[in-house]
């Protein structure tokens, strides 16, 4: 058709080639606008040709014969098939199960043996740091989703002050001009001057048009990468120099059956201004630079930190329910299957990135950010602890279990906390409040690694069910998972917290064990050098003491002498 059009003149070829510049404009200009097509067609692709291929035979057939009564039976063949692609396929979640079951052929298992211990434990919840810095922002202004990530050899929520989504034009003129840095290991963040850092970024995840992160960084993609990757969670660190960057994780799609997300590395976008160079930059090849998980161990920022997109993570560790074959989480097997549990009242919902120390383990871990997860038996009843799962935050190629289950020890997971908490303290009102996000604490307390789960109690918003309490010193609680007591400790002094926990349970524990190492607390230099003071003035006291006796002891000698 186009070619008899062209055939008609010089003016019809100037329209179809005038037309043609057009669409490749639009091809080109608005990649970020279709590129979820192309996703989807790429995530989809064994199942849209399969469906495809069936439809083409089968109309194919319909039109060759001729009898009625066969046409009505090839119609209701093709509607059976497809009626049998939705149910199996998405109904029944089965092609869920077959992208989960891949993700779990291509990681790298490494199961432990004993368990790492946690360090620089965050007093917040991550809602109650989004509380506290929409708080101090005023109406114009958004706050992004916190991220928990390294600054400068400390563990930062960062998490960007933007232009509201509620007021149109702020979007499309205003730049992200500052960032929130603040300690996860204070019971007292700040959102005040020293932690609101002044970096003006020409996009932001609020921002309009071009100057969308999600946008900007899918004009950056070449053809391979817009069939292959997306944009996920947006990070707020510094790089190797000291500047403020945003770095995005990516997602890419691997496999051509039942195809799975996999970590497919960052976009690191530079802090700067908006100008007409930018806007030309943006709209032609996208902002950032693209950095592969093979190249990013040359980036000491960006290492041990945690880039890794939540939606990767969270698919890796639901894989670990076919450790015991690809037929065990099926209905009528289900002897090793495994969920994540679902957190409560829109609750942060696992992972909960925590800080581990690997040293002790002997299997090659990095200390530093982990995605944490504690996977529980599938039944909703079911409320014990079968993995520990540890997944590096920065994108490595491995992944840490440990089987809890298959060593009996019988811990209580996270679904069983909540209730012990509340269960612990009757007075609170539990209809406003609630113990939230129950992450790890392994600490070596009486002889013995001991794991803990710590939980913050959190008013929660009955209008608004994301809107918590942002409390300054908030209520803990630590529960031994295995003894399932409640320990409340105080959030101003970590220091104090294994002390307390010991004071607690040592009678069970000793009840129950046998012999136990006693809690010493360690003496400071002042204590030291105060029981060595006192000691000297003991010494000198009874020095005095036995020369005033002998002193005496003469006189009454020289009396009797004298008598």
């Amino acid at each position: 058709m186009i070619k008899n059009y062209w055939n008609k003149g010089s003016k019809q070829k100037k329209r179809v080639i005038i037309f043609s510049i057009i669409i490749i404009a639009l091809l080109f200009f608005l990649r970020d606008d279709y590129q979820p097509a192309l996703l989807f067609f790429r995530k989809f692709i064994f199942i849209i040709l399969l469906c495809f291929t069936v439809l083409y035979f089968g109309l194919r057939k319909f039109r060759k014969t001729p009898s009625t009564g066969s046409r009505i039976g090839i119609l209701f063949l093709l509607a059976l098939f497809f009626g049998a692609i939705y149910y199996v396929g998405f109904q029944s979640k089965m092609y869920n199960y077959m992208q989960t079951y891949n993700v779990f052929n291509d990681l790298n298992r490494i199961e432990i043996v004993e368990l790492p211990l946690t360090q620089n434990e965050r007093i917040q919840p991550l809602r109650n740091i989004f509380s506290m810095a929409n708080e101090s922002v005023g109406e114009t202004k958004d706050v992004s989703l916190p991220h928990l990530v390294r600054v400068d050899d400390s563990n930062q929520w960062t998490m960007a002050i933007q232009p509201t989504e509620k007021y149109y034009w702020q979007g499309l003129k205003d730049n992200t001009e500052e960032v929130f840095s603040v300690s996860s290991t204070t019971p007292f963040p700040r959102f005040s001057s020293e932690n609101r850092i002044p970096v003006t970024f020409s996009i932001g995840e609020s921002l309009k048009f071009s100057r969308n992160t999600y946008n900007a960084v899918v004009q950056r993609f070449n053809p391979w990468m817009l069939f292959n990757y997306e944009p996920s969670d947006t990070f707020y660190m510094k790089n190797d120099q000291g500047a403020w960057v945003q770095v995005v994780s990516l997602i890419k799609w691997k496999g051509f059956f039942f195809p799975y997300p996999t970590f497919g590395g960052v976009m690191v976008v530079d802090n700067g201004e908006h100008s007409w160079k930018d806007y030309l930059e943006r709209i032609t090849i996208g902002k950032g630079t693209y950095i592969s998980p093979e190249e990013m161990k040359n980036y000491k920022y960006l290492t041990k930190q945690n880039t890794l997109s939540e939606k990767v993570s969270r698919l890796q560790a639901e894989s670990l329910k076919f450790l015991a074959g690809f037929s065990d989480p099926l209905p009528w097997n289900m002897k090793s299957a495994v969920k994540i549990p679902v957190a409560p009242k829109d609750q942060n919902e696992q992972p909960y990135v925590t800080d581990f120390d690997f040293s002790d383990t002997n299997v090659g871990a990095f200390n530093g950010l982990y995605h944490w997860f504690g996977l529980e038996p599938v039944g909703e009843e079911r409320t014990s602890l079968s993995f520990s799962v540890f997944i590096p935050a920065d994108g490595t190629n491995k992944f840490y279990y440990y089987d809890h289950a298959s060593k009996k020890q019988g811990y209580a997971g996270v679904s069983a906390m909540p209730l012990k908490v509340k269960e612990s303290k009757k007075e609170y009102d539990w209809n406003a409040n609630s113990p939230v996000e129950f992450r790890p604490y392994i600490k070596n307390i009486a002889g013995r690694k001991r794991m803990f789960f710590l939980g913050t109690i959190s008013t929660i918003s009955t209008n608004n069910p994301n809107q918590f309490d942002g409390s300054a010193t908030p209520d803990l609680a630590l529960v031994d998972s295995e003894y399932r007591d409640v320990v409340w400790i105080n959030a101003k002094k970590p220091s104090t917290w294994n002390e307390e926990v010991y004071k607690q349970l040592n009678e069970a524990w000793r009840t129950s064990e046998g012999e136990n190492i006693y809690f010493e607390k360690e003496l400071t230099v002042l204590e030291k050098n105060q029981a060595i003071l006192d000691s000297i003035q003991l010494i000198s006291k009874k020095e005095k003491n036995l020369k005033e006796i002998q002193r005496l002891q003469k006189q009454i000698d020289s009396i009797r002498i004298n008598q």
